[in-house]
């Protein structure tokens, strides 16, 4: 299978884990549901997803148990989309070519959701995953955790706000794209890696590969923002 025709079937893949995982919209509290299945269906490139799976594969981890981790990182980035996108963040009202979630809904609902998907991405990775370890499976949910918290994305984006208007140095700006950016694109890859037989060298280097991406993916988006029309 060429790179097109694998990426492609690894976003679908994503997608159908992510409408599985994600609560009905007739579901009760019904509102709340279907903002939630808006904010994280139909859009988006599967980046973290595709990392994961990537990653999985290298160590022989079967595709259907890559499906869990995969998901649970993606509620997490979908979340941060959510909650970034509001006016106490960065007042954004389009997201992948639509109305943001809090624009679609209000802010109140906006709010829930992210709390919600962050909740259900723990969720996901909590139920049992065949061939992996008790320890391990626990091992791979808090990377999530500090992925996701202060120390990794949530803390990104308090440095990114507490900047505004200031002139970073190169270090300063990549420890904010390191924690903002590069710590769940680096969990991806390795929560990936952890379903599989990855030795401690190799995540290693799995996870320094990984912030490189982080990186480069961070300079890209800046440069675009500051560039396109």
């Amino acid at each position: 299978m060429d790179f097109p025709s694998w990426m492609a079937s690894i976003q679908q893949r994503a997608e159908s884990a992510l409408e599985a995982t994600l609560p009905g919209a007739d579901i009760a509290p019904a509102r709340l549901h279907q903002a939630m299945r808006y904010a994280v269906l139909g859009g988006g490139k599967r980046i973290r997803p595709l990392l994961c799976h990537a990653a999985g594969s290298i160590f022989g981890a079967p595709a259907e148990v890559l499906d869990a981790p995969a998901a649970a990182v993606e509620l997490i980035h979908a979340y941060s989309l959510v909650h970034d996108d509001m006016p106490c963040m960065d007042d954004d009202d389009m997201r992948r070519g639509k109305p943001s979630c809090h624009v679609a809904y209000d802010e109140a609902t906006a709010l829930l959701v992210g709390d919600a998907l962050q909740t259900l991405a723990f969720q996901k990775l909590a139920a049992r995953l065949p061939g992996v370890s008790a320890a391990r499976q626990l091992e791979m949910l808090a990377l999530l955790a500090t992925a996701s918290g202060s120390r990794g994305m949530a803390g990104g984006q308090a440095i990114d706000l507490a900047s505004v208007g200031l002139q970073l140095d190169i270090g300063a700006l990549e420890f904010m794209h390191i924690h903002k950016t590069g710590a769940l694109i680096r969990a991806a890859a390795l929560l990936g890696a952890h379903c599989g037989e990855a030795p401690p060298e190799a995540l290693e280097r799995l996870g320094h590969y990984a912030n490189r991406i982080g990186l480069l993916f961070q300079v890209v988006d800046d440069i675009l923002d500051a560039e396109a029309s």
